[in-house]
């Protein structure tokens, strides 16, 4: 097997979602040996867009932490509040975690940086 295309996997191919803090290491464990990984909308929980719940601060710093590269694919970041889109907007050039409009989009950037 050649390893030349980076291994970019969605979570609903890998059959997780991250909807609790339990999930963050699961999905983590999932992402084993892979470059980078697409989370949409579908595979995230209503506590995740709500900030002060901590599910997306304890994910990104998990996700960090373990240097697993995540694209966020949200069409509009701003249906989830404001204080939401400004997290969206200050990861706009992070080197983890970025949000994306579209699937295209994350597979072009995760690509670009394995």
């Amino acid at each position: 097997m050649t390893t030349d295309s980076p291994q970019i996997r969605t979570a609903g191919e890998l059959g997780v979602a991250l909807r609790t803090l339990p999930d963050v290491l699961e999905v983590i464990g999932a992402t084993y040996g892979l470059d980078g990984l697409i989370l949409t909308e579908a595979d995230l929980s209503p506590e995740f867009f709500r900030l002060k719940s901590g599910l997306a601060g304890e994910a990104f710093q998990k996700f960090t932490n373990y240097r697993v590269r995540v694209a966020l694919v949200l069409p509009d970041p701003s249906a989830h509040g404001e204080r939401f889109a400004e997290l969206a907007y200050e990861h706009r050039t992070h080197g983890w975690i970025r949000f994306v409009h579209t699937e295209e989009e994350a597979r072009a950037w995760l690509a670009s940086v394995t």
